[in-house]
């Protein structure tokens, strides 16, 4: 009959896609997506002695090595936790930062073991205090002394004082811009960030109070 399709014509309709159907999705093809394809695939390297220690892990966990394995479990763990934060540990010298802090709980944590005559606690941290040390050791990473850090703020000061900012509050807001701001922005420090605004302003006071 007239009014009915050939088997071809049918077979053409049901298995021909539309040309609607055989084009892209927009939303597959639009920049944006591109450029979150290309974001995945551009991550920066890890810093030399954040590799070593993600290297080291391996090794660890075949030597059954617990002491070094605790160590280096919790330094990714912390970098972990970092990379969600605004601060994310990217550099050899945040990571050395790293370790430091963990070193100086430590010896806080050794110093309470000892209090308490807790001979097998203080063994196992000094064991750990040492593995933390090895790595900032073989790191590229210079430390800054408190020594040196006191050199800075003092030099700092009296380049300030001499161009004219005599105010103690002020030379000592001033002296921390260029300090914390500037000299020590990137540096693995050896005293806690704390401490040296402490001693900014001691060093800034007195020096404003004898100019």
């Amino acid at each position: 009959m007239a009014t009915k399709l050939s088997s071809s014509l049918l077979r053409s309709a049901v298995c021909r896609p539309s040309p609607s159907l055989r084009q892209t999705p927009a939303w597959l093809s639009s920049p944006d997506l591109r450029v979150s394809r290309a974001s995945y695939s551009t991550e920066a390297p890890p810093s030399p002695l954040y590799a070593k220690i993600r290297e080291d892990l391996k090794g660890a966990m075949r030597a059954k090595d617990t002491n070094r394995l605790t160590v280096l479990r919790s330094v990714m763990a912390a970098t972990l936790n970092a990379s969600k934060t605004d601060k994310p540990i990217k550099t050899d010298v945040q990571l050395v930062d790293l370790l430091r802090k963990m070193a100086r709980k430590s010896q806080d944590a050794v110093a309470e073991f000892k209090a308490a005559g807790r001979e097998d606690l203080i063994e196992k941290e000094e064991i750990q205090q040492r593995i933390i040390e090895e790595y900032t050791a073989k790191s590229s990473v210079k430390e800054v002394s408190k020594e040196e850090i006191e050199e800075l703020i003092t030099k700092v000061a009296k380049e300030l004082l001499a161009s004219g900012t005599t105010d103690a509050k002020a030379l000592k807001g001033a002296v921390m811009a260029r300090v914390m701001g500037k000299e020590l922005k990137e540096a693995a420090v050896a005293v806690e960030k704390k401490e040296i605004t402490q001693m900014i302003g001691e060093i800034s006071q007195k020096l404003a109070e004898s100019s």
